[in-house]
């Protein structure tokens, strides 16, 4: 529905005959017709999710009867696998507590089986009396996306051809470097949105304990797969992971998103660190593998529960093939936590996890991180591999150190590899804050 105010106003006439006819025009539409014919989808849902009003824009889309939807089926029924365990998860959960969302990424599955990319609004209709009454929601195409994905493929190849091309043909050579180097550019604009979409703006605030963060792209023009988040569980329990995906470029980053999402999701339904990374086992297996295409990720996920009064944190992790936590003692000791068996995520049906629990004292700093860091190339020539015995002791040597001065130290020892750092590198630390000791009142004696 368009306001009066954004229409523009039709050039006068002299008369009023031509000004009503047009606007008359406009509004010969039915609403019914506005309705089943707009350029969404729309459906309207009990509180259940049964539904019991949908457009017929969506049921082009899916390849649906109305008769085959309007009473028998559910919303999730409409979503993929992994769109129906966000919903249950998150969405749904969420909508009922804020009454109302906004653009969320889902994905409908099709009569013949394919995969619709959308972005769901859904709103909840309530009675005078404040009770729930129905589900309001609109469903918009978002193929688009994913061929926008494509589109940086293409461009990203057009530009690689472009600077073969100038090597074989000099005569033609500024010209192409010229091109190659404007394609890159708009490329890497275009990579650092996505990217920055990828990962957290910044870390919420936990009661308790110091948290840090740093992230480093390897490259300008390709988009990186490791990932990180931190986020509260309950009112006395956070969840946090870090990991990284497998390949390069919007497939990795695809696969990011959805490692991310489902990790979020995962841990609403079940905050156990090992059924969360079993979960997205589940997961990338039932998309990736299971369909002749594997693709796998590293992931440490763990919940922290702050102590009280500054108390030691109890910290449960769970490991998928990922390099092993360290922690910074307040005693000045620096140890790895290690969980032996985990498997890469993804690669096998049901991939073993392994698991582990410590507790941060005071003055004690957990850090996670990527194997950025541990295979940076050092020495000279820069073949040797920094690895995890030189960052056990440069940890001993730091410690006691809190979140911030960890990740500072680490981002100056990443910087000092130069071109030897050619990955990317996620780093997470979370510590307790040391004791602080109380001054003493003075006490003034009379003379």
């Amino acid at each position: 529905m368009c306001r009066t105010g954004d229409v523009p106003e039709p050039a006068e006439t002299g008369d009023g005959t031509g000004t009503d006819a047009a606007f008359t025009a406009l509004l010969e539409d039915s609403v019914e017709d506005l309705y089943e014919s707009a350029p969404c989808g729309y459906l309207s849902t009990m509180m259940d999710g049964t539904i019991a009003k949908i457009n017929n824009t969506l049921l082009d889309w899916l390849g649906l009867s109305r008769e085959a939807v309007v009473g028998t089926r559910r919303f999730p029924d409409l979503l993929t696998v992994g769109g129906k365990l966000y919903h249950e998860t998150h969405f749904a959960p969420l909508l009922r507590m804020q009454g109302e969302l906004h653009g969320i990424a889902l994905e409908m599955k099709t009569r013949d089986g394919r995969r619709l990319p959308v972005l769901v609004s859904s709103l909840v209709k309530q009675s005078s009396e404040g009770e729930p009454l129905l589900i309001r929601t609109t469903v918009f195409d978002a193929s688009d996306r994913r061929a926008y994905e494509e589109e940086l493929l293409r461009r990203r190849h057009e530009a690689e051809q472009a600077r073969a091309e100038a090597e074989a043909a000099r005569v033609q050579a500024e010209e192409a470097r010229r091109q190659a180097e404007a394609d890159r550019a708009r490329l890497a604009d275009a990579l650092a949105v996505l990217q920055q979409s990828l990962v957290p703006t910044s870390l919420p605030d936990v009661p308790g304990l110091e948290t840090a963060v740093y992230y480093h792209t390897a490259s300008a023009d390709r988009l990186g797969g490791d990932f990180y988040d931190l986020f509260p569980l309950d009112g006395e329990r956070w969840g946090f992971f870090l990991g990284d995906v497998c390949g390069k470029g919007p497939q990795a980053a695809s696969l990011t998103s959805l490692t991310r999402y489902t990790l979020r999701a995962a841990a609403l339904h079940d905050p156990e660190p090992a059924a969360a990374l079993a979960t997205l086992n589940a997961v990338l297996y039932e998309r990736y593998a299971a369909g002749g295409d594997p693709r796998y990720c590293t992931a440490v996920f763990g919940i922290v529960e702050p102590g009280a009064d500054g108390g030691p944190a109890a910290v449960r992790m769970a490991s998928g093939g990922h390099p092993p936590a360290l922690v910074l003692r307040s005693d000045g000791r620096a140890e790895f936590l290690p969980t032996p068996g985990g498997l890469l995520v993804g690669v096998l049906p049901d991939a073993p996890i392994g698991t582990v629990k410590t507790a941060l004292a005071p003055g004690d700093t957990l850090l996670l991180y990527t194997d950025g860091l541990t295979e940076g190339r050092t020495g000279p020539t820069r073949g040797d591999m920094y690895g995890e015995e030189a960052l056990h002791a440069f940890a001993t040597d730091l410690a006691p150190a809190p979140p911030d001065e960890v990740i500072t130290a680490l981002t100056g020892l990443l910087k000092s590899f130069g071109d030897g750092l050619d990955d990317d590198t996620a780093l997470l630390a979370l510590g307790v804050p040391p004791v602080r000791p109380h001054p003493r009142p003075t006490t003034s004696h009379p003379r």
